[in-house]
């Protein structure tokens, strides 16, 4: 097992799939509802940079109330109903990356301990490409109180599997999020490369392992 870890966990939105098949999908979307799409965005940058909160939730809808004038329980219903919500009829309608199912399978049947840790709420996903059934621990980063790139949602990923950080793997497409932050919570790092890095041939330094297919993962992570 690569580096004697026991537990491997991912992110999802671009990880899992290819982010560019969300963004084609989603574009009259996001049109539509532009002037709340700016603001919401606005809103989640500060939330990547913010303390763990007691309610996430409820910052969340009090900041977009700040920029909308709505009230905070008016803000909170805006964002379930277009980004939680609004969002996932698009998702029934993309493909996971190729073997993406078959490694989730094989890493369980090798004994370790798989899971999800994701920004927004891996429900929205619906069974998110079959792989829910081999997961020991879904967790969306929200509910633990802070985003990525915070240690604080890695940390209470590995409480919840039981397991150390340095026993972790966790997988992801940011550098800075998935990368950096699992880095500084003490986790060991796979990197999933853009195509710009497979053409130029490039890894990432900053990872454990960095990788262009699933196979190939589960070739290194197994070996």
């Amino acid at each position: 097992m690569f580096q004697g870890i026991t537990a491997i966990a991912f992110d999802i939105d671009g990880t899992l799939y290819a982010s560019h098949s969300l963004y084609c999908r989603i574009i009259p979307h996001f049109l539509k509802h532009l002037r709340f799409y700016l603001k919401y965005n606005k809103v989640r940058k500060l939330l990547h940079h913010t303390a763990p909160l007691a309610d996430f939730y409820e910052y969340q809808a009090r900041n977009l109330a700040r920029l909308t004038g709505d009230s905070s329980e008016v803000a909170a219903q805006k964002i379930k109903s277009m980004v939680y919500d609004g969002m996932k009829p698009y998702f029934d309608k993309i493909k996971c990356f190729d073997y993406v199912p078959e490694a989730f399978q094989k890493f369980k049947e090798a004994g370790l301990k798989v899971a999800i840790l994701s920004d927004f709420p891996p429900e929205q996903k619906g069974e998110i490409w079959g792989v829910k059934q081999y997961c020991d621990v879904i967790l969306g980063s929200e509910e633990a109180g802070a985003l990525k790139p915070s240690k604080y949602p890695f940390g209470i990923l590995a409480q919840k599997l039981g397991v150390n950080p340095e026993q972790i793997l966790y997988v992801g497409n940011s550098v800075k999020y998935d990368v950096e932050g699992a880095k500084n919570a003490g986790m060991k790092t796979a990197y999933i490369l853009p195509w710009w890095r497979r053409v130029l041939g490039l890894s990432l330094p900053g990872a454990d392992i960095s990788f262009s297919s699933y196979r190939q993962l589960v070739d290194i992570v197994l070996k």
